[in-house]
């Protein structure tokens, strides 16, 4: 059988479809998984002992469970208990609670690292910790937290594949169903790994993008 890719083109419309339903899907849980980060990092950095260990449970229970074994639970089991969520929002909030565990101890570990002396500088000038935390803590903790704050994003678009196996017809679910009409699963399969590449490789760039926005003030000037 030789390779042709041209055989799928009356279904690229459908895989577009897909593959738009998971750029949307991906954006809406990197900005959940985002706020879900910065809540939790907060928790976890705060003197009370009680939201402290709240947060570091959180953590600890969804980077410990398989990401499909969390998606079957809101999908197949609140139901059981009078919860129904669509397909896309279930995934969409799946997402957004596995990478918000994941996100978190990245921004925890960029809270931690803030000199101590800026923190003790700020209380002297007589800030409140509200406002130290909003307006030098997290600036600071999110600027040198960007890059590996990346690899999570990533990860969680690789991650979106997952959802065809709640019967939405994302990228992933897309190829499926045309792999099974052409019978062609080489070329379709071949397709999906450059699409995937291609998202990806722009999280990147728009990850380095921002980095160097946020540490424009940091990085020496090329003549």
């Amino acid at each position: 059988m030789t390779f042709d890719v041209t055989i799928l083109a009356p279904h690229v419309p459908f895989i577009l479809k897909g593959a738009l339903l998971t750029a949307e899907a991906c954006a809406l849980a990197l900005v959940g998984s985002l706020i879900i980060g910065l809540l939790v990092a907060a928790l976890r950095t705060s003197s009370s002992a009680i939201l402290s260990r709240a947060a570091f449970v959180y953590v600890d229970l969804f980077r410990n469970i398989p990401f499909i074994v969390q998606l079957f639970f809101f999908f197949y089991g609140l139901p059981e208990i009078g919860i129904y969520i669509d397909a896309f929002t279930t995934g969409v909030i799946a997402l957004s609670i596995a990478g918000g565990a994941f996100s978190s101890d990245v921004i925890r570990s960029g809270i931690l690292a803030i000199d101590t002396g800026i923190l003790e500088a700020a209380e002297v000038s007589g800030l409140s910790k509200p406002v130290i935390f909003r307006k030098i803590v997290m600036p600071i903790a999110l600027r040198t937290s960007i890059r590996p704050l990346g690899s999570v994003f990533i990860n969680l678009v690789l991650t979106s594949s997952i959802l065809s196996t709640i019967t939405l017809n994302e990228l992933t679910g897309s190829a499926k169903i045309v792999a099974s009409d052409t019978f062609r699963p080489f070329e379709v399969y071949a397709v999906l790994l450059i699409v995937y590449a291609s998202l990806t490789y722009l999280v990147s760039l728009a990850i380095g993008a921002l980095h160097r926005h946020l540490n424009r003030d940091r990085m020496p000037d090329v003549a």
